[in-house]
């Protein structure tokens, strides 16, 4: 009986949790995140790999510009003077309407150099349209960020007289 015991004796349990296992090749794991390079970049533009940063700075120019969100949004994602020339733009409030939305009808863009980009979009307010034209460049450490940003003159109203 004695070597009975001292086979079924239970081993005291450890009070913490084992470590869990990091490995990327599991399920639920983020891969590992590899740099990309500027060509890479601005071939995914054409490939459609996931957002493209010509429409996630279109969109959130307009926020801005529309009123929507304040320009200090856009701090962490502009260089040089782009902040400055948007927070002149956005005093002045030229998307703001009443009424419709403004929305961004469509984009095109011109690749000057590799981790560069110039994109102008038609914005779009109710039977309104306007051109916004800016730069992104791409940083060393391979975020896009606005340098320049223009919007095209208001439309002319056309007089009843």
């Amino acid at each position: 009986m004695n070597k009975v015991m001292s086979r079924g004796t239970a081993q005291p349990r450890p009070r913490h949790r084992p470590p869990t296992r990091h490995d990327s090749r599991r399920p639920g794991g983020a891969p590992p995140r590899t740099p990309v390079r500027d060509r890479a970049a601005t071939a995914s533009l054409a490939a459609g790999a996931g957002p493209r940063p010509t429409d996630l700075f279109a969109d959130r120019l307009l926020a801005v510009l529309s009123g929507q969100r304040p320009v200090h949004w856009m701090l962490r994602h502009t260089a040089g003077r782009a902040y400055d020339e948007l927070a002149l733009l956005a005093e002045r409030g030229p998307l703001r309407t009443r009424g419709t939305r403004p929305v961004v009808r469509n984009i095109g863009y011109y690749v000057p150099r590799a981790g560069a980009l110039e994109v102008f979009a038609r914005i779009a307010a109710g039977d309104h349209l306007r051109a916004m034209a800016f730069r992104l460049e791409q940083g060393p450490d391979h975020r896009w960020r606005c340098t320049a940003v223009e919007l095209g003159p208001r439309p002319r109203q056309a007089s009843n007289a």
